[in-house]
């Protein structure tokens, strides 16, 4: 039976006690959620996902004496971030407590949690006495939801409600620091910037963002957050983009390509002349995350401007860089898992 799209929470929190599946919204992305302390139920995420359970879950909590049941080892450095950040776009990993199932963790000594800031899932929280192993609401490896409609296309006979909360205010993952003593380590870039931790940390964390065995996070696996269509860069990160005219003229050019910018300010005067030329012939799309170039209002549209390549039927998309700043950041890392 399809799962019912709604906003009662009572009827989500009472599915989630029987060890259902519930599709969540974050200011994030969507979230599939079930009970984080019940291997069985975690279990039915990773059958619906298709998700390898080597690849570890993010437990959700409705507050900070919540996450300390789960760790052991909660600092000063964890107090300060989620004091800082929580509720919000930060996942913190620390070393693991005996109640939290191997299955969340893929058998690593250590658990990723936070806080969520949408109103209807704090609201659900509230309701269970347990926290939500809620990855992303969608199959493994493609792109990440962002509406309810999103998490329907794909999940509505594999899970058991949808709460729908509306279009969600970031639309890009958390996140994920690494709190080792009273240092960080960034393990996902995501919805909150490096440039902001390193303002309350004091310090630049350092990186590690792939790992394609044994991941410590979600979201290190080199190719993710991918549509069906094939990405192909128009030029090298960090790189300006020139123009796209031989590009354009390129006879071996397959017919159902497209063009995603990060600005529509990229284009000089030819490209934008060309590109309506062959707009006007059908030959090809033009997607634009943001017309002004706005960081945040280009990551919030990233993932539903990704799914919407594959509803126009478009084979190959070449695609530019955001600025290697802030979110941009996060934008980038998501593009490039995309296009590997």
């Amino acid at each position: 039976m399809p799962a019912q799209i709604g906003i009662d929470i009572a009827t989500a929190s009472t599915l989630l006690k029987q060890g259902k599946l519930v599709a969540v919204p974050t200011e994030t992305v969507y979230g599939l959620a079930a009970n984080g302390l019940d291997p069985e139920s975690i279990l039915g995420i990773f059958e619906a996902k298709n998700r390898p359970t080597f690849d570890p879950l993010i437990l959700h909590v409705r507050d900070i004496p919540m996450a300390k049941t789960l760790v052991n080892g909660w600092n000063n450095t964890a107090q300060t971030l989620a004091e800082a950040f929580w509720p919000g776009p930060l996942t913190i990993i620390l070393p693991k407590s005996d109640i939290v199932p191997d299955l969340v963790t893929a058998g690593n000594t250590t658990v990723a949690i936070r806080i969520p800031n949408h109103p209807l899932t704090q609201a659900l929280l509230q309701l269970v006495e347990f926290p939500l192993a809620a990855p992303s609401a969608n199959l493994f490896s493609y792109v990440s939801p962002t509406t309810a409609k999103h998490v329907a296309d794909q999940m509505i006979d594999r899970i058991d409600y949808i709460l729908d909360g509306g279009e969600c205010s970031i639309g890009i993952e958390s996140t994920i620091l690494a709190i080792e003593g009273e240092t960080a380590r960034i393990l996902r870039l995501g919805g909150l910037s490096i440039e902001a931790i390193e303002t309350v940390l004091g310090h630049s964390p350092t990186e590690t963002l792939h790992k394609n065995s044994n991941p410590q996070s979600p979201g290190q696996l080199e190719h993710h957050y991918a549509p069906q269509c094939r990405l192909i860069p128009l030029c090298k990160k960090g790189e300006p983009l020139l123009s796209l005219i031989q590009l354009l003229k390129n006879p071996l050019l397959t017919p159902n390509f497209g063009i995603l910018l990060f600005s529509k300010q990229e284009l000089n005067v030819e490209d934008t002349f060309y590109l309506t030329k062959l707009q006007e012939a059908g030959k090809n799309t033009v997607y634009i995350l943001d017309e002004l170039g706005d960081i945040a209002k280009a990551g919030n549209k990233l993932f539903s401007t990704l799914r919407l390549l594959d509803s126009d039927g478009c084979k190959e998309v070449y695609f530019s860089w955001a600025p290697e700043i802030g979110l941009g950041r996060a934008i980038n890392d998501r593009l490039m898992r995309a296009s590997t």
